[in-house]
């Protein structure tokens, strides 16, 4: 009895889909990049800053899915999460906190507790982009909410690297 093969969608699903990885934790960014390049993913950074994340979201590039730390260097990761909800990219949080943290806007949206599993986190995020088509509506203008975390925005978004 032969076993049936297994297609390649199903070994690499997320083969051309370009993820964006938001995370400050520089070991944990890269292993949730190699895990979801393992799943043929293309890793849209990853990056450590909110200013970086917004110059990801604003450099014209698809993206499909996104992973985002719920914390970032102290400033919380919600203007890009609203941004990529309006554009209808699906996307996973990962946390150190409880679910509480994130309020009832974002309840539906998977959250990963730290120490996250990995591979299962990766394997959340597939899922979530299996049923979408591979050209994500992205040509879709900036919301107002991201030109507010913009430097000189009405947000508070400063460019804290050299800062220790």
């Amino acid at each position: 009895m032969s076993v049936p093969p297994t297609s390649s969608r199903q070994q690499a699903p997320l083969t051309g889909r370009r993820i964006l990885v938001v995370e400050d934790e520089y070991f944990l960014a890269d292993d949730i990049g190699n895990a979801l390049r393992t799943l043929g993913a293309e890793i849209a950074g990853p990056v450590g800053h909110i200013e970086d994340a917004v110059e990801m979201l604003q450099d014209g590039g698809v993206l499909d899915a996104a992973v985002l730390d719920v914390n970032i260097r102290a400033e919380p990761i919600f203007p890009i999460a609203r941004e990529l909800r309006a554009r209808h990219v699906p996307f996973v949080f990962t946390t150190g906190y409880d679910r509480i943290s994130i309020g009832t806007e974002f309840q539906d949206v998977p959250l990963w507790e730290k120490p996250i599993d990995i591979v299962a986190m990766a394997q959340n995020l597939a899922s979530l982009v299996g049923g979408q088509p591979h050209d994500s509506a992205q040509a879709l203008p900036r919301s107002e909410e991201m030109r507010e975390c913009e430097p000189g925005g009405d947000g508070q978004a400063q460019d804290n690297r050299g800062v220790r």
